[in-house]
C-alpha cells in the first residue's frame, strides 16, 4: 500500500482536528412517521426512497458545503428480511452521475460488498469514478451481512473473509502505476505477464483510499494495516472512546481517520435534547452540536448523516444544518473548479 497522501481523504479530514460533516444518500425522509403513513395508504413498499429529487438535492448539498456524499451498496432488495433498498441505483453508475453534478464534495461508498463483486471490475469502476470526479473518491468496502445474497452470486458466505482479503490485494495491484514486468505474472489474478495485461484507467493518485466498514470478517490489526480509514457505526460515547483509542494505537505510526455514519432526526425545535434512536440521534441542533463536539474531541474525523428517520422536508433540514451546524465543523477543501467535474469537460 502506498504511503502517499490521498487527495480525497485530504478533502475529507480537517487538519485542525475538527470533524467534518457529510450526508448519506438517498436524501429522503421515507422512514419518518408522516411518510410511513402516506406510503402505507398508497400501497408503496417500505424502504424504497423517492429518487425524483436526488440530483437537485446532491447539488444543493454540494453548494451548501457538506464534505461528502456517501452511497450505499444494496445488491438486492429484500422486503421481508431487511426492507431497505438503500440508494436503489447501482452504486458506481450513481457515483458517475454524482461526479458530473457536484464540484466540491468527496464521493464515497458506504460500503461496496466486495466479496459479491469481481475485483478487477471494481478496480476499473472505482478508478473511473476517481478520474471523473477529479480525485474526490473514497472506496468504502464491506464484507456483507446478508447470507441470502451469496448463493445468488455464486459466492460462499462462510468464505467471505478470505475472499475479501484477496480482493483487496487485487484492487491495490490493479491500481499500481508501476509498468508491467516482462515475463512476470501475478498467479492469483494474471495481471501483467507476457501480454502486459492491465486495468485502465489509473487513479488520479498513487491509489484510491480504502475505508473498511465494520470488521468485514477481519482483525482490527489487519484493517489498520491494509485500510486508509476505518468506517464504523456510531456507539455511545464511552464505547466510542475505547474503539477510537484502539484504532489510534494500531495506526500510531501513520494516523488514519475514523469515520462514522449516523442516522439523524433533526427536530424543528433547536432545544430538543438528544435521545438515542437506532444508529443515531433524535435531537435539536444545539444538542447535536454538543454531541458532535464530544465525538470530535474523541477523535472522530468525519460524520455522515442519514436523514431518512426525520419527518421534516429534506431541503429544510439541509439548510438548517448548513447555517447552524456546519460553521462549527467546517469543510477544508480546495477551491471549486469552474466545471462540475472532468465528467462534464
Amino acid at each position: 500500500m502506498s504511503d502517499a497522501p490521498h487527495t480525497a481523504l485530504d478533502r475529507l479530514v480537517n487538519p485542525h482536528g475538527r470533524l467534518t460533516l457529510g450526508l448519506e444518500l438517498p436524501l429522503d425522509n421515507d422512514w419518518g412517521s408522516t411518510r410511513l403513513r402516506a406510503d402505507r395508504m398508497a400501497g408503496r413498499p417500505f424502504g424504497v426512497p423517492d429518487l425524483t429529487e436526488h440530483a437537485r438535492l446532491a447539488r444543493l448539498a454540494d453548494d451548501l458545503g457538506f464534505a461528502a456524499l456517501w452511497v450505499r451498496d444494496v445488491p438486492l432488495y429484500d422486503p421481508q428480511q431487511f426492507g431497505d433498498a438503500g440508494s436503489v441505483f447501482e452504486t458506481f453508475t450513481h457515483l458517475g452521475h454524482l461526479a458530473a453534478v457536484t464540484r466540491r464534495t468527496v464521493l464515497g461508498t458506504a460500503a461496496v460488498v466486495l466479496p459479491l463483486r469481481r475485483p478487477l471490475l471494481v478496480a476499473k469502476a472505482a478508478a473511473t469514478v476517481d478520474v471523473l470526479s477529479g480525485g474526490r473518491f473514497v472506496l468504502g468496502l464491506a464484507g456483507g451481512d446478508r447470507p441470502v445474497e451469496y448463493p445468488l452470486f455464486g459466492e460462499d458466505f462462510q468464505a467471505r473473509g478470505a475472499t475479501f482479503r484477496q480482493s483487496v490485494d487485487i484492487l491495490r495491484t490493479a491500481w499500481t502505476t508501476h509498468p508491467p514486468e516482462q515475463g512476470m505474472s501475478l498467479p492469483a489474478w494474471g495481471l501483467h505477464g507476457d501480454r502486459g495485461l492491465d486495468v485502465l484507467p489509473k487513479p488520479t493518485g498513487a491509489t484510491i483510499p480504502l475505508a473498511i466498514a465494520g470488521h468485514a470478517q477481519q482483525s482490527t490489526e489487519w484493517i489498520a494495516q491494509n485500510a486508509d480509514a476505518s468506517l464504523n457505526y456510531p456507539r455511545p460515547l464511552g464505547a466510542l472512546r475505547l474503539k477510537i483509542r484502539e484504532w489510534q494505537q494500531l495506526t500510531a505510526d501513520g494516523p488514519k481517520p475514523y469515520l462514522t455514519p449516523m442516522q439523524l432526526d433533526l427536530t424543528a425545535d433547536p432545544d430538543t435534547p438528544a435521545t438515542a434512536i437506532r444508529l443515531g440521534l433524535r435531537t435539536g441542533r444545539r444538542a447535536l452540536v454538543d454531541h458532535l463536539t464530544k465525538m470530535s474531541e474523541l477523535g472522530v474525523a468525519h460524520v455522515s448523516f442519514n436523514l431518512r428517520p426525520g419527518d421534516r422536508p429534506v431541503d429544510e433540514v439541509l439548510h438548517e444544518l448548513a447555517q447552524e451546524v456546519l460553521p462549527h465543523f467546517p469543510t477544508i477543501a480546495p477551491a471549486a473548479a469552474d466545471s462540475r467535474s472532468t465528467a462534464t469537460a
